[in-house]
């Protein structure tokens, strides 16, 4: 296995070292760094190599993903140039920080860019991800095979990034708001509100796990579940005759350039 170092031990830094540790990773392949004195005293008193300089963590790897907060990553790159070189890859999954801000703060380093998004915490995430200049066929496989840890991976060009942000980074939000609407229509419709939770939020959990099991797209599968002249039929002729395609449609692509902007900023 590479060793993998870990720029900010969060909730998405922690999705990846777990997600490390249950693809096979050993503790002792990790190298952990936050800035968070007490966070790295619970990473060293669980087994792990831990540090609040992410120099050391960074030096003896081969692979250093950066999940630090975006607006720190210019002062996280200066405190890493003397420590990294090509022989290391650089993962940054900091939200609308582009390649040439990685490449002008680590010259002559691979780097490749992520978008993962919230299922990662679970293990069923899925993560966009785009290559720099630098960075060789072996370099990007490495950086895959980390990034997969937590999810499927997606490789696209950069300019992509900001549309994988607006279907897959923000996409679960999208998916929570139809369990919330569901439970809404469910109460509305006589349900107790613990009755119409646990409706809502089991059926979108099969729903997707369905989805993820078979191999039938999605479209297949609503059909399947779509008798002709019945309640499913009914409420699909009503989500259509109100627009639903294109209400998402417009979702993705305000999140798309709200995405374009905050990388702009």
């Amino acid at each position: 296995m590479q060793t993998v170092a870990i720029i900010g031990v969060g909730a998405m830094g922690t999705a990846i070292t777990q997600g490390l540790e249950s693809a096979g990773w050993s503790k002792l392949d990790l190298r952990l760094s936050d800035a968070s004195v007490n966070r790295v005293g619970e990473l060293t008193g669980a087994g792990y190599l831990a540090w609040t300089d992410p120099t050391i963590a960074a030096e003896s790897a081969r692979v250093v993903v950066l999940a630090v907060k975006p607006a720190i990553v210019p002062g996280v790159l200066a405190e890493l140039a003397p420590s990294v070189g090509p022989g290391h890859v650089v993962v940054s999954i900091a939200a609308g920080v582009r390649l040439v801000t990685l490449e002008g703060g680590l010259p002559s380093v691979p780097c490749v860019r992520a978008m993962p998004n919230t299922p990662a915490l679970v293990g069923e995430g899925i993560t966009g991800y785009a290559a720099g200049i630098a960075a060789t066929d072996g370099d990007i496989a490495d950086a895959a095979a980390v990034l997969a840890a937590i999810g499927d991976v997606v490789r696209v060009e950069e300019s992509d990034l900001d549309a994988v942000t607006a279907v897959s980074g923000s996409g679960p939000a999208y998916v929570f708001l139809l369990a919330e609407a569901l439970a809404e229509a469910a109460r509305a419709e006589g349900l107790d509100t613990d009755a119409a939770e646990e409706l809502a939020r089991q059926t979108v959990v099969g729903a997707g796990a369905l989805l993820g099991s078979d191999p039938a797209t999605a479209e297949e599968l609503r059909r399947r579940v779509t008798s002709p002249n019945g309640t499913t039929e009914a409420a699909i002729k009503s989500f259509e005759q109100d627009g639903f395609r294109r209400i998402v449609r417009n979702a993705v692509r305000a999140a798309r350039v709200r995405s374009e902007e905050l990388g702009a900023e």
